[in-house]
């Protein structure tokens, strides 16, 4: 394609920019679960305060809300919701895109590794490129989908063998992790609709706000508290706030301008950098099937996603 004409495309199209972005989107993601599990332990919470792990959530989501929704509001973006179901959409894709998103996340989490959890996560890309079949008529389902999918399948069944020490299937760990990435495909799903009703940008911020408060409310009302704050606690708190704000920001808009598969392949990196990262911060031990199924969770995204 010329290059002016590429020049003249917004800048979410421009493919420069669409890596660039999608590449901090996925790296800040990946960082996220190994600085969980820390600020988990810095601010004293421990693996069966459910309630307390909530509140962290919904407080980190709530700030990212907040956070957007002032910079939209000082760059004189329009807050209005289109429509008369504009609101229920909203609410909608706020509870999936936020709300039990991140509850079962945070859950799941905490009663697994954190790299075998990122990889497992990878998961929502698949069912995203399923369900999308599904709902939009420009999504086929072809032999590379079907492949890819396998592929992507059968690096969740490697996290599984083996045994002992390695890591088997839970209920709370491993399933929480993928009640999340279904969550994460819908909201996938919904993403287009939310720019058809709201600013994209603005929309994010309502939607992790208003998540967020869908955290902090039953988070306190079950007594969820903080047992400890330390300084360190906030720092890796105000850094997934970041994460967050600008990883949701930045995804969100990408959706909405190019195609899911163009932007879902840069999903393939979250399991990669959290699994490394966890074990480069947690000390958790390496196993080498998580590199193997991470290999294969990206050979099956990146066929599903390749150009003919």
């Amino acid at each position: 394609m010329p290059k002016d004409i590429i020049n003249k495309r917004p800048l979410f199209q421009r493919p420069v920019w669409v890596v660039l972005f999608a590449l901090a989107a996925a790296f800040g993601w990946g960082w996220a679960y190994p600085l969980i599990k820390l600020g988990f332990a810095e601010f004293g919470i421990a693996g069966s305060m459910t309630a307390s792990k909530m509140l962290f959530a919904g407080v980190r989501f709530c700030i990212a809300g907040l956070l957007i929704l002032a910079i939209a509001a000082a760059t004189g973006r329009s807050f209005a919701v289109k429509g008369g179901g504009g609101w229920l959409y909203l609410l909608i894709f706020a509870l999936m895109n936020t709300g039990l998103h991140y509850a079962f996340f945070y859950i799941g989490l905490s009663h697994s590794a954190g790299a075998r959890a990122a990889i497992l996560n990878s998961l929502g890309t698949f069912m995203l490129v399923i369900l999308a079949c599904i709902f939009f008529k420009s999504d086929k389902l072809t032999s590379s989908k079907i492949l890819g999918c396998v592929l992507g399948l059968a690096g969740i069944f490697a996290l599984n063998l083996g045994g002992g020490d390695s890591g088997g299937f839970t209920f709370l760990g491993d399933g929480m992790i993928i009640l999340n990435a279904f969550c994460s495909a819908i909201a996938g799903l919904m993403t287009r609709g939310l720019g058809q009703r709201v600013d994209v940008f603005v929309g994010t911020g309502y939607s992790l706000s208003l998540g967020g408060v869908m955290l902090v409310v039953p988070g306190l009302l079950l007594d969820g508290y903080f047992p400890s704050v330390t300084v360190t606690g906030v720092v890796i708190l105000f850094l997934l706030v970041s994460i967050s704000a600008i990883g949701f920001a930045l995804y969100n808009k990408l959706l909405t301008c190019n195609p899911v598969g163009k932007v879902a392949i840069f999903n393939s990196l979250i399991p990669v950098v959290g699994a490394v990262s966890s074990c480069m911060c947690l000390d958790e031990p390496f196993y080498w099937k998580y590199l193997f199924a991470a290999l294969l969770a990206t050979a099956g995204i990146y066929i599903i996603n390749r150009s003919k």
